[in-house]
């Protein structure tokens, strides 16, 4: 059975960096895109960045375009979201998700069957 466990989230102030990580258990990491979300409060739940299997492709959503940088190691099957000066607006909880494709992941939350528990991300101002 397959798991994802984020980890890395905290109370940062804005400027500030953080890394997530999200921990993939089972088999054949390398057969899955892997997404990061992000929920606010009263928000729906909105795409972040997705990479592909092989960490070739990438793509992010405009509003952490620069600034974010997903990537993976699927030797520790693991797939990390780099944080770069970052905003208030950036607060949310953080989840990770996967679906097995040879391409990039989708854009729409309801595409993906595995999804991790979440970490919280607070940015002061």
């Amino acid at each position: 059975q397959v798991q994802l466990v984020e980890s890395g989230g905290g109370l940062v102030q804005a400027g500030d960096s953080l890394r997530l990580s999200c921990a993939f258990s089972g088999r054949a990491f390398s057969t899955y895109a892997m997404a990061w979300f992000r929920q606010a409060p009263g928000k729906e739940r909105e795409f972040v960045a997705t990479i592909q299997w092989s960490g070739t492709l990438t793509y992010y959503a405009d509003s952490v375009k620069g600034r974010f940088t997903i990537s993976r190691d699927n030797a520790k099957d693991t797939v990390y979201l780099q944080m770069n000066n970052l905003k208030s607006g950036d607060t949310a909880v953080y989840y990770c998700a996967a679906v097995q494709s040879s391409g990039l992941g989708t854009l729409s939350p309801h595409n993906y069957h595995l999804w991790g528990q979440g970490t919280q991300v607070t940015v002061s101002s």
